[in-house]
């Protein structure tokens, strides 16, 4: 009976199985996506919101994330990390950014039209591809165009109303010409392109006439109470570390401001009209000078940077330096807010912050020449005569070069 039973079986089993391999395999994976968004940024999560996600889930994609990148910076660091296994360029990652599928990114605020046309492809002719469109309509930008890369091949740029179907058709018909394994394509946002401009801008708002004629100032004291070059190099180096770090953390909280505020562009545009109207402000003072509204320091704040000066202590002398700092900002901050606004819209983090310290280095490098070559007191009285003198022409070319730079700004940089 036993044998009888275990035969059966057998049989059974062996009717079974041959069916169940032939039943068709059920998928478990469903289109999803990830959203990496500025939650402080009104307009970012109206489009999220009211845009982008409704346009998804009609498209059939219910599992959806969203990651916010300020308040949870460990977001950040897996946005960074998808960005580079996907091997997105910088310049085409935008201040938000949406994966979908592992076929598909988003980044900035794309029309949904196109977002749409790119999910309804069955049979694409690429892998994966990018939209990267990120100006903001509702908080003012003049949207003209898109770019759109299927990471082969340069990216290309259409107006904004072109559909993504030009772009497919001349990827098909020139695919076979692109090289395998072709790196990411550059553009003007590359190193090559931004250290000089934040070199110069940096050394630019380091001839700042407030800093310098208090450093002559103060050098010119220490010859009177007698102190050795030792002494004045190292007080001198405390002052300008003093303004460094001043001026380092001004621009790290108006970069953390900028971030959050989400509207980095128009941090930058702000910042280069407000760089060219201190120009003309600067370069007024060469005609009427101390008329009207002027580019110097309080009266309040001359009298506190002398006091501290005055006590020709190193902790004095770091007060003083955090004074100057704070108190000089006024006069050409608008150069830091414009480079502060494309840090934010066109760098890294990390990338962002190198940057912030190379112009902090190039703002004190005027200071940092002038302390090492006031040697004797003749020297400092020569300099400290000469900025007397010309303090009409120092404020014409520096307002001069600040009227164009924020031009530069404007029309090749934002």
């Amino acid at each position: 009976m036993t044998r009888r039973i275990a035969s059966i079986a057998i049989v059974l089993i062996a009717l079974i199985l041959p069916g169940v391999g032939a039943l068709p395999a059920t998928s478990t994976t469903e289109p999803e996506a990830t959203i990496f968004f500025n939650a402080p940024c009104s307009d970012c999560v109206k489009y999220v919101n009211g845009v982008l996600i409704p346009l998804l889930k009609t498209a059939g994609i219910s599992r959806i994330e969203r990651k916010d990148f300020v308040n949870d910076r460990s977001n950040r660091t897996v946005l960074n990390r998808m960005s580079t296994d996907w091997g997105i360029p910088i310049p085409l990652q935008g201040h938000l950014a949406t994966f979908i599928d592992d076929r598909i990114v988003l980044e900035g605020h794309v029309p949904p039209a196109l977002a749409r046309e790119l999910l309804a492809q069955r049979d694409p002719p690429y892998r994966r591809i990018l939209v990267y469109q990120d100006l903001m309509p509702g908080m003012g930008d003049k949207v003209t165009s898109y770019r759109i890369w299927a990471f082969r091949g340069p990216v290309k740029e259409y107006p904004i109303d072109t559909p993504a179907s030009a772009y497919l058709a001349w990827f098909t018909a020139n695919q076979k010409t692109f090289p395998a394994g072709q790196p990411a394509p550059q553009s003007r946002w590359g190193l090559a392109q931004f250290l000089p401009l934040v070199l110069s801008t940096g050394l630019l708002d380091g001839i700042n006439p407030c800093a310098i004629a208090v450093l002559l100032f103060f050098i010119a004291f220490l010859f009177t109470l007698q102190r050795t070059r030792r002494e004045m190099l190292a007080m001198g180096s405390v002052y300008i570390a003093a303004i460094y770090l001043t001026y380092f953390g001004i621009g790290l909280g108006l970069w953390g401001a900028i971030v959050i505020s989400g509207t980095p562009h128009l941090a930058a545009k702000v910042g280069a009209w407000l760089l060219i109207a201190l120009g003309l402000v600067s370069a007024k003072d060469y005609f009427w000078y101390g008329r009207g509204i002027t580019l110097s320091v309080p009266a309040i704040g001359h009298k506190a940077m002398h006091r501290w000066l005055g006590r020709a202590t190193l902790p004095a002398t770091a007060v003083a330096g955090f004074l100057v700092g704070l108190c000089t900002f006024p006069c050409s901050g608008g150069i830091y807010v414009a480079v502060l606004g494309l840090l934010a819209s066109k760098s890294t983090y990390w990338g962002g912050l190198g940057y912030l310290l190379l112009y902090n280095l190039m703002f004190v490098l005027p200071l940092i020449v002038l302390l090492l070559l006031v040697g004797n007191r003749r020297t400092v009285g020569q300099l400290s005569r000469w900025e007397a003198g010309h303090k009409r022409g120092v404020k014409l070319a520096s307002g001069l070069s600040m009227v164009v730079l924020g031009g530069v700004i404007l029309l090749w940089f934002v």
